[in-house]
């Protein structure tokens, strides 16, 4: 059987080579870097070493002069192209072998023609201005950001994952910055007011993992379990520092020491650093030896709840997996970006099971995943794991819920479908076959196919190479109370017969005790032969153990007693269920979810799973009620959550329910409230509020009240660190109560130096949004979308996606989801990945329309 199924695995790949070799395609000179572009460099080009030196000004929008030398290895000659995403002026001069030739740019290209080259080692060099865009210029530090494909904005290179390259970097900057980069520094030399660092030569990297930050940090060393690790980050905070430096040392030292047991291969680079930093784009990026962190993910205070801690060391666990699953292994070309996400969330979720335990990790997996993965399966947009990929400069697209979150429950199943120390077997023997190399998904499939009796190629193509999760239903037969007959269906949301194999439980209850039975969905149909005889239940859960994937049927019953399940997971698997229930048109009606949800405000004591009611609760208030529903229930709503705070016993619980009573409160008396408890900081009993707590009651206060201009300057006097008080600035005209300032605001991001600071783009883009501003915000929505297209070609990975979500997911009228039918209608070429996106993001508003009309 693996031989059959290798045979055929690697039947596509071999036909598709045999026509590559006998029909080989030129590259065109085309914007971009294309898959055969890629493909012809890579079967030429290797030994890649790029020396790189830049001068960094201290005056922030000065240019950066910049030179590099290219050393390189042909085995045949080609016309050479070489990515530089920039203006022909920002190159000075090229020499190939220490001859100057003609500067020759195109499309995005520094062309060499063979005739300038040689078969064996080359060396080429270049005088340029370092593009500005992937540099994220800050007023005294910046840092390198290059996923997918942006480092050909910065300097010229070979843009592409499978021609990885050692680096010899050289930064100059004034004298008061610190530096950080892939290799350790080597040596420095003070010439007046700048500094120039030389960095060790680098391990073997691809393009988009190369790396470097400068600017005023302050700088933190620690030597754990024999590993030294260098921290640079811009917290003033003192509490913040006291309660997180030390914890975030521990938590790469704990993730270090558990993956290099689990793959048996230590550490794989030579050096271990991060840095925090102010608003970034990400929770992280995974240079190796300058991972890049978002600040407000790792400084955390005393008023943090447990689920943010939890996320904390799954986010540094994640980043620390990539230094084996994407850094050490790296995926031949972007369309198998996922593999490495993937890895990276499955690591880490064991990562979290070990230090928190089975339950507390069954039941983050379940909450982290399904949601987000369903939020992008059940839409009409829905795309599979693995997709195509021509250009990179499409890469971006690649990126979503799907490979973040779609993958993990999907690698997990494959765990439990060839057993756990069989998949350890085949990914270690992955790691080590392909070290500081490159490799596909088929590359992994066939490993893994050696170590399972399965037919992988079967579930691959299901789980893997198609979009859109399942429908179960089942069919329950009676006998004198007995039960004659249990099955599944499954079936495909979209009406096509496909077969997600899956492992799962259903339990049956009685009223006074329960049967679990284990379901192995591996057909269309299953029969449960264990319930047979089994007395009649009082009421079934399908998917108790939350493990698997799809809608099942929620019960009226099960509804009914939803609060005396006495497992966490089990509950946390049944909202779940009901919410997209209610999404689907099969399950309870908005308002009476609604209802179900605001009883468990007092009841739910696990803190996750209140946290997991609140937004689904504060959503359906936003979305899926209209606005006279709204006005008629919220002081009731109001009164309940307050309540519940107030009965609620730990902290963490109390804060979430502050923080939901701060999301849906309108009424006047409430207002009163929450700006007494702003003015006075003076926090209700049992809550913790800390800075940012304040800051983000006075941004909730400027939009709901009317004296918004002065509640935001007071905050802005209080704020002390510089970075938080830059946001406040830039937020406050999406909060303006003048509706020409907000306007203006929305005109002002069609620049792109306005949308430098994506995370401070969407959290404005929320307030600009939000239900109570949409009276006069539904006419920035078409002009959102026209500005998708320049967008996606200018921001970072996620910005498309962000900015649709920030503009559309409160959104729930007809004339909002009539601007996005018309778009769609009207533009019937646009690109298919785009659309995609558009069709994920306004899903809500399409569901609205159905639910509520």
């Amino acid at each position: 059987m693996n031989t059959i199924i290798k045979y055929f695995c690697f039947l596509p790949l071999c036909i598709a080579t045999c026509f590559a070799q006998q029909h080989p395609q030129t590259p065109v000179v085309e914007p971009g870097v294309s898959l055969v572009l890629a493909n012809a460099r890579s079967a030429a080009i290797s030994n890649i070493v790029y020396k790189l030196h830049f001068i960094i000004p201290n005056e922030q929008t000065a240019s950066i002069q910049s030179t590099e030398n290219i050393d390189f290895n042909l085995n045949k000659l080609i016309d050479l192209q070489i990515d530089f995403k920039q203006n022909a002026d920002h190159i000075k001069r090229i020499s190939v072998d220490g001859k100057n030739i003609p500067i020759d740019f195109r499309a995005e290209h520094i062309l060499i023609k063979q005739g300038y080259l040689k078969i064996g080692n080359n060396h080429i060099e270049i005088e340029f201005i370092a593009g500005n865009e992937s540099l994220n210029r800050n007023k005294d530090f910046l840092y390198a950001l290059f996923v997918p494909d942006h480092a050909r904005t910065v300097f010229p290179c070979f843009d592409q994952p499978d021609l990885k390259a050692n680096f010899l970097l050289s930064l100059t900057v004034p004298t008061h910055w610190k530096v950080m980069a892939n290799a350790a520094k080597k040596d420095s030399l003070v010439q007046d007011a700048a500094t120039t660092y030389h960095f060790n030569r680098s391990d073997k990297l691809p393009t988009y993992l190369f790396s470097f930050t400068a600017g005023k940090y302050t700088q933190v060393n620690r030597k754990m379990n024999n590993n030294g690790m260098e921290f640079l980050h811009r917290e003033t905070d003192s509490a913040k520092i006291r309660f997180s430096v030390d914890s975030v040392f521990v938590a790469h030292r704990d993730a270090i020491g558990f993956l290099e047991d689990w793959t048996a291969i230590k550490y794989p680079f030579q050096k271990i650093g991060f840095v925090s930093i102010p608003d970034f784009q990400f929770g992280g990026m995974e240079h190796p030896g300058e991972v890049q962190y978002k600040a407000s993910s790792l400084f955390l205070d005393q008023g943090a709840t447990k689920d943010q801690f939890i996320s904390r060391s799954n986010l540094i666990s994640h980043e620390t997996a990539h230094m084996w699953f994407g850094d050490l292994v790296t995926m031949k070309w972007f369309n198998d970006v996922w593999m490495k996400e993937v890895f990276a969330n499955f690591m880490a979720d064991k990562v979290t099971e070990k230090l928190m335990g089975k339950n507390t990790f069954d039941l983050k997996f379940l909450q982290d995943h399904y949601p987000a993965a369903y939020g992008v399966d059940r839409t009409l947009g829905a795309n599979p794991i693995r997709q195509q990929l021509d250009n990179l400069q499409e890469a971006g697209s690649m990126y979503g819920n799907i490979i973040y979150h779609k993958a993990p429950i999907m690698m997990r199943q494959l765990e439990l479908l060839m057993g756990k120390d069989n998949f350890q077997k085949g990914i270690r023997e992955y790691l080590k076959k392909y070290s500081y190399g490159n490799a596909t998904w088929n590359d992994l499939i066939a490993i893994l196919s050696k170590y399972s009796q399965n037919d992988l190629l079967s579930w691959n193509k299901v789980w893997v190479n198609e979009p859109g999760r399942p429908v179960f239903s089942y069919r329950i037969a009676y006998d004198k109370n007995k039960i004659s007959h249990f099955s599944l269906r499954q079936n495909s949301e979209m009406g096509q017969l496909r077969v997600w194999p899956q492992s799962f439980t259903v339990k049956l209850v009685y009223p006074t005790y329960h049967k679990i039975l284990m379901v192995n969905a591996k057909t269309a149909q299953t029969d449960l032969m264990e319930a047979k005889g089994l007395p009649k239940p009082r009421y079934i859960l399908f998917n108790a153990n939350g493990a698997g994937y799809g809608l099942y049927p929620v019960e009226k019953e099960m509804m009914a007693n939803l609060y005396h399940l006495t497992d966490p997971l089990e509950r946390a698997s049944a909202y779940i269920n009901a919410y997209e229930n209610m999404l689907s048109g099969k399950g309870n009606k908005p308002e009476e979810l609604l209802s179900i949800l605001l009883r468990g405000l007092t009841v739910e004591k696990n803190e996750m799973n209140l946290r997991l009611i609140t937004g689904y609760l504060t959503n359906i208030y936003w979305t899926f009620l209209n606005g006279d529903v709204r006005h008629s229930m919220h002081e009731s709503m109001e009164k309940i959550t307050w309540s519940a705070m107030e009965q609620q016993q730990m902290q963490n619980n109390k804060k979430i329910l502050f923080n939901a009573y701060q999301n849906v409160y309108q009424s006047a008396e409430a207002g009163k409230r929450m700006y007494d408890i702003w003015l006075r900081q003076t926090a209700p009993d049992g809550v913790k509020l800390l800075e940012d707590d304040y800051s983000a009651l006075a941004l909730t206060l400027a939009l709901k009240t009317d004296t918004a201009n002065t509640i935001l300057k007071e905050q802005l006097a209080r704020a002390k660190n510089e970075d938080r008080k830059n946001r406040l600035m830039y937020l406050m005209p999406a909060l303006s109560l003048d509706v020409k300032e907000r306007d203006l605001f929305f005109r002002d991001l069609k620049d792109r130096k306005n949308r430098q600071k994506e995370a401070w783009v969407t959290t404005a883009l929320s307030y600009l949004h939000h239900p109570i501003r949409q009276k006069t915000s539904v006419r920035y929505l078409k002009e959102s979308l026209d500005l998708l297209t320049e967008i996606q070609k200018t921001g970072d990975i996620f910005f498309p996606q962000s900015w649709l979500a920030a503009t559309f997911s409160t959104y729930n009228s007809k004339e909002a989801n009539s601007i996005v039918q018309d778009f769609l209608k009207a533009h019937p070429d646009y690109n298919p990945k785009l659309k995609d996106k558009i069709l994920q993001t306004t899903d809500n508003l399409r569901r609205a329309q159905q639910i509520m009309h």
